[in-house]
């Protein structure tokens, strides 16, 4: 049988089938790379804003710790004036207790007195230094 030259054949069926399916099989490819890339593209993004939100939220603590690092040493300071001058008046009452001491009969309040303020002033500075500590 001599091959026929018609062309609705089934050799040129064929081939209109196989290259249809090639162009499928090409269509979903590029559609694969295309969506591949996009899932990428969108892993990418999500990194780069991850990064930005950290180091905006790392300059944001650095900024609170600062601030707090300012207040805290205008506290240790205001804190140490404090009992600086109460040292000053606890050596002055020292001093003015021994001379009153040294002045004095064993019958006279004037002692009495100035070993309640020098109580007083001492408690006062141990409240200070309490806090003092607290505060380092």
């Amino acid at each position: 049988m001599p091959p026929s030259t018609d062309p609705s054949s089934t050799p040129y069926v064929r081939r209109s089938t196989n290259k249809n399916g090639s162009s499928v099989r090409l269509f979903l490819i590029f559609w694969v790379i295309l969506i591949g890339l996009g899932v990428f593209a969108t892993y990418l993004y999500s990194n780069h804003l991850k990064q930005e939100m950290l180091q905006e939220v790392q300059s944001q603590t650095n900024q609170q710790i600062a601030a707090l690092k300012a207040d805290y040493e205008k506290q240790l300071k205001a804190l140490s004036q404090q009992i600086e001058g109460l040292q000053g008046k606890v050596q002055s009452f020292n001093e003015l207790l021994t001379f009153t001491k040294d002045n004095a009969s064993n019958k006279t309040d004037n002692s009495n007195k100035l070993y309640t303020q020098l109580n007083e002033v001492k408690q006062q500075l141990d409240i200070l230094q309490k806090k003092m500590e607290l505060l380092k």
